[in-house]
């Protein structure tokens, strides 16, 4: 069949876009028992939750994470809507701060919020590095100590250790100084950097004048010798920053976090200063961060706003979710029943399947928490039995003719061996809050 240039066939499978990929519905569980745990978390420390969109200005990124990154160089989606450039958002703190500053709840206040979604870079594809990708995202307005910054990394160990997580992951600590502090330090790097120019790489290179600290940063082997040998930021601090840095450590370590200071730790956005730090695992192979942030006090103000000191990090949810499936915890350790069916009803024959619509209606009202799945399409009892069980529920409610005929209700445990017992309809509501509030 002849079809037009550029376009699918209509007998062609249409697969996902490279690098956006599907969670299934055998995976969201993981999903929803992270997110949820988070959010408890969050929810314990007093942080609001806020919603934001997903396409942005184009301007608001180049100006706030950088022109000369890999980000805004090579990774965001963008596109002409009109006279009007716009992106995907590639991460989430710039939208954060706008909204803040558009909506006026930052000015002479503490904030601290929350956020979650999807965020997109064109990058390569691989496991746990995606093109469409999800974050957790937390940002403090208003606050300049390091006690805020302190609360934030115990905020994070308090999540690790609730999930499990916290013997696999390394806390990396450094600290980028004032703006003084790195524009001083800044012309000693290049210094540096161009006795050695020809050991430098091509993306170094091309960093050298415009944002010669990422050089730092630079995962490529070839460079480790140079990165190694270079001037140390932490001998360059304003005495100001040494201070903020010296009070944060006393108080992780009041706190009982472990720390690694880590010179080479820069970040990859332009917006940090002072304060910035990652948990990383040895676990997932080259994808080793899985939370990352840091100060940003003059953020704010570059996007137009007022001066306002600014704290924030970011968490990866793939790599989050393979680290609880894949790297340090078994599947099987996770409270994942808390998302399957308390009890599934299985209903034989015509009068029955009527009967037992509404009497699961009657049981949701009574017991609001009850997760019950009713059966549906018929089917034997012992079809549907398999089904029950196939569902993870841990009881099957049986209704037939002489269950309808007798206003009694079957139950049979799926996960113990036992017979089946009968009950009442109030009989089973009383059982069934028992089994809940357990």
């Amino acid at each position: 069949m002849a079809h037009s240039k550029g376009k699918f066939p209509l007998s062609a499978k249409i697969q996902a876009v490279r690098g956006m990929k599907d969670i299934l519905p055998e995976q969201t569980p993981v999903w929803r028992y992270l997110e949820e745990t988070v959010r408890g978390v969050l929810d314990a420390y007093g942080y609001w939750e806020i919603r934001l969109p997903i396409v942005e200005s184009t301007e608001l990124f180049k100006r706030s994470i950088g022109e000369v990154t890999d980000i805004v160089e090579k990774e965001m989606y963008t596109f002409q809507d009109g006279d009007e450039s716009l992106t995907l958002r590639p991460e989430g703190t710039a939208g954060c701060v706008r909204a803040a500053i558009e909506n006026g709840i930052i000015h002479n206040q503490v904030r601290k919020l929350w956020y979650q979604g999807p965020m997109f870079r064109h990058e390569r594809p691989q496991k746990g590095r995606y093109r469409q990708f999800h974050q957790i995202g937390v940002e403090v307005f208003g606050l300049s100590g390091p006690d805020i910054d302190a609360e934030l990394i115990l905020l994070t160990a308090r999540l690790w250790r609730q999930l499990g997580l916290l013997e696999h992951v390394q806390l990396q600590l450094n600290t980028l100084g004032s703006a003084e502090a790195r524009s001083a330090y800044r012309e000693k790097l290049v210094a540096y950097c161009r006795e050695r120019f020809a050991e430098l790489d091509e993306d170094s290179r091309r960093r050298l004048d415009s944002n010669p600290l990422r050089i730092l940063d630079s995962k490529n082997p070839a460079m480790a010798d140079l990165i190694q040998g270079a001037p140390q930021l932490l001998d360059h601090l304003d005495e100001p920053s040494r201070e903020h840095f010296e009070q944060l450590t006393r108080l992780l370590e009041m706190g009982g976090v472990s720390y690694v200071i880590n010179p080479r730790l820069v970040r990859g956005l332009d917006y940090y200063g002072r304060t910035v730090f990652e948990w990383v695992t040895d676990r997932l192979g080259a994808q080793g961060t899985v939370c990352a942030g840091g100060r940003y006090d003059g953020l704010v103000e570059h996007i137009g706003g007022r001066s306002t000191p600014a704290v924030g990090f970011a968490m990866g949810l793939e790599r989050l979710v393979l680290l609880l499936t894949e790297g340090a915890v078994s599947r099987t350790e996770l409270p994942l029943e808390r998302y399957t069916p308390h009890a599934y009803f299985v209903a034989v024959g015509e009068a029955p399947e009527r009967a037992a619509l509404v009497l699961a209606e009657r049981l949701r009202s009574s017991l609001p928490r009850l997760r019950l799945e009713l059966n549906m399409g018929s089917g034997g009892f012992k079809a549907q039995i398999k089904r029950a069980d196939k569902s993870g529920a841990r009881f099957a409610l049986v209704l037939g003719e002489s269950e309808l005929a007798e206003g009694q209700i079957g139950l049979k445990s799926l996960r113990e061996e036992g017979d089946q017992r009968s009950f009442s309809e109030a009989e089973l509501i009383d059982f069934l809050a028992g089994q809940i509030a357990s």
